[in-house]
């Protein structure tokens, strides 16, 4: 059995790492920080071969790592490798902090390995150490007098060169690009390199139609590879012998320029791309000295940096966007040679790293540490809570500390959510009520005060939807009156019954979902448009007289999300469409920041519109009305087995995407 040292096995690509060396049956000894012990233990008995990893408590900042001497002296000789992943990635740390962390770790790691006397010194470098060097940075490469242009490459740089050095045993240097999330799950830790972009990336989503072509610098060229990757090739070349005093770069053999990498990311969120870029060419000195004129007047410094930090940027970031070399890769294709271990290209899996950050490392910024500080032990209230967007608000919620009580009909599928929030350790209740029967939306309330000692925030979310024109309605008025009794009675009947609660306690906040049908009055929704808009009505008015209470309430004016309720018009198949999840998101998010509104930029435009030019507004929906037939189902026909968008169809869906056609 191989026995191996592991440094960093609570961060990142030392976790993928140690997971990789115990999965082969060997034992992993993994150096801890006391205080991370009991967390990291927990999560790694889940691992295949868990039970193989031994836990050594120590600190980087120490000397010897601060592993106790019995432990070196029962260790001595008995360590087959060493893998050195300890380390800061921050370009916004400072330079005291690089040192302590980067230069002065390694230190103490290689005091630690002259005791043990490892077979080989594994040690994770980074292509950092290249540093502005311009052309090609080969594998036996090092210093080459190129120019380190910040406190993270600077120590990198210290530390490849004190394992060059300062080891006392064999040594091999992985070198890894830009590491992203895992190719196959997207999944990673934390945000860092292009990750900082994805917020602009989904404001851009949110404000702009997908297909509008955006004009934009080239920003230099970059080296992306996925966590996966880079475990695999390190446990493959560690294993293969004769290839001490190496260094190997962990990076695609082909550069990609930023923005074509911030655009495969773009596609993945159907946001704009950049269509064109706007090369380096004669007027950059120009550009320089208007920039340097620019950033010396008062404010403007204040201002690019609030602008930047409205999406997470920091400026340290945007400084070293691309690289000024390549990197070959000669050394680490041939020890991977025949191991089937390669670079996947980035198009083919940056939707799976849009995916995992967008619904569990940001999810939209509100599965972050500012939603749990606005719902930890919160009692929230979500009617339509068995599928859709009430299921996915109701696990983000009790994800970040609240209590979802769930309301719907059916009790069964409210049991199975709730029992889906419990194996994630959050904590649920269920109430079956019938939100268009007043009586039981009476006895509701009755029934959930009586049982929790505060109602905090109420979601109405439960909603009927019906698509069928004035000329298919005029014998059938109960299509209005059943649409207003769920939407808009049933809604404020829930809430007017928890309102003395609320202004008893001085506190509640009431998130309505709404539809952006109310900004863009879209043709053949005249009940559920009307039910919704009386909804909005009615929270306008109330606002005001309750707002002196601390009572306060958000208005989302929803797109088309793709949930049960549109299955029956199977033309919106073919339509662009949120998910639940990020549906549920934009309710997490009402209920954290308490705005007044939440919109899209295209329901906005046809509010302003209409106030403008309300004449011209129909005659664009007549448009719309014209293109888009009437639905089986609302005209009393058996739906055809396929109904297919056209062509014309399609481009107007995307061209006001979101819209209920």
């Amino acid at each position: 059995m191989t026995t191996y040292l592991v440094t960093g096995a609570t961060g990142f690509i030392g976790g993928n790492l140690a997971q990789r060396l115990l999965a082969r049956g060997d034992t992993v000894h993994a150096i801890v920080r006391e205080g991370s012990r009991e967390r990291f233990e927990a999560k790694a008995q889940h691992w295949p071969g868990g039970e193989n990893l031994k836990v050594v408590s120590g600190d980087l900042l120490e000397p010897m790592m601060g592993v106790g001497e019995e432990w070196i002296a029962e260790h001595r000789g008995k360590i087959d490798h060493a893998f050195h992943l300890a380390a800061i990635y921050d370009m916004t740390a400072s330079e005291a902090r690089n040192e302590e962390l980067n230069t002065g770790g390694t230190a103490h790691l290689l005091e630690l390995v002259a005791e043990l006397q490892p077979g080989t010194l594994h040690h994770v470098s980074s292509v950092a150490v290249a540093g502005s060097y311009e052309g090609v940075f080969t594998e036996q490469m090092f210093d080459e007098g190129q120019t380190l242009p910040s406190p993270y490459h600077r120590t990198k740089f210290e530390s490849e060169k004190l394992v060059r050095e300062m080891s006392a045993v064999p040594w091999r240097i992985y070198r890894p690009a830009v590491v992203i999330g895992d190719s196959r799950t997207g999944k990673i830790d934390k945000v860092d390199g292009p990750y900082y972009f994805f917020k602009a990336i989904r404001r851009a989503r949110n404000v702009l139609p997908s297909w509008l072509p955006l004009v934009g610098p080239e920003i230099g060229e970059t080296n992306i590879v996925p966590v996966d990757f880079v475990a695999d090739a390190i446990v493959e070349i560690a294993h293969k012998p004769g290839l001490d005093g190496s260094a190997f770069h962990l990076a695609s053999p082909k550069m990609i320029s930023s923005a074509a990498a911030l655009n495969d990311f773009a596609k993945a969120a159907d946001a704009p791309h950049l269509a064109l870029r706007l090369p380096p060419g004669p007027l950059d000195p120009l550009t320089a000295q208007t920039n340097a004129l620019l950033r010396s007047l008062p404010g403007v410094t204040t201002v690019a940096d609030t602008v930047l930090d409205e999406f997470g940027i920091p400026a340290e970031v945007i400084e070293h966007t691309g690289f000024t070399c390549s990197f070959d890769t000669t050394q680490t294709d041939a020890a991977l040679a025949g191991s089937g271990i390669e670079v996947p290209a980035l198009a083919d899996y940056a939707q799976v790293i849009w995916d995992y950050w967008e619904n569990h490392l940001d999810a939209g910024g509100f599965a972050s540490s500012s939603l749990r500080a606005a719902l930890n032990g919160r009692t929230v209230v979500i009617t339509g809570g068995s599928s859709g967007i009430g299921r996915s608000a109701a696990l983000e919620i009790a994800a970040a500390g609240g209590t979802p009580l769930l309301v719907a009909r059916s009790l069964d599928k409210l049991e199975e959510v709730k029992a889906e929030i419990e194996l994630a350790g959050g904590s649920a209740y269920c109430y079956s009520a019938d939100l268009s029967d007043m009586e039981s939306i009476d006895e509701l309330v009755t029934t959930i005060l009586a049982q929790h000692a505060s109602v905090d925030m109420i979601v109405n979310n439960a909603g009927r939807s019906i698509r069928r024109s004035l000329a298919n309605s005029l014998d059938r008025f109960h299509d209005y009156e059943r649409t207003m009794q769920l939407n808009y009675f049933g809604a404020i009947r829930l809430v007017m019954g928890f309102i003395p609660h609320m202004q008893q306690r001085r506190f509640g906040h009431i998130v309505n979902v709404s539809s952006i049908g109310v900004q863009a009055s879209p043709p053949r929704f005249g009940a559920y448009v009307a039910s919704k808009a009386a909804l909005d009505a009615w929270t306008r008015v109330v606002s005001s007289e309750l707002i002196g209470d601390n009572i306060t309430f958000t208005t989302i004016h929803m797109p088309l999300v793709r949930t049960p309720m549109i299955a029956p018009t199977k033309m919106y198949d073919h339509f662009p469409a949120i998910s639940p999840d990020e549906a549920g998101s934009m309710v997490c998010d009402a209920l954290r920041r308490k705005p007044k509104q939440i919109n899209t930029r295209l329901g906005t435009v046809a509010e302003v519109g209409y106030a403008l030019a309300p004449k011209l507004l129909d005659q664009i929906l007549n448009a719309a009305f014209r293109v888009f037939p009437e639905s089986a189902a609302s005209s009393g026909r058996e739906a055809a087995p396929e109904q297919k968008a056209s062509i014309e169809q399609m481009a107007m869906a995307n061209l006001m995407k979101g819209v209920h056609w």
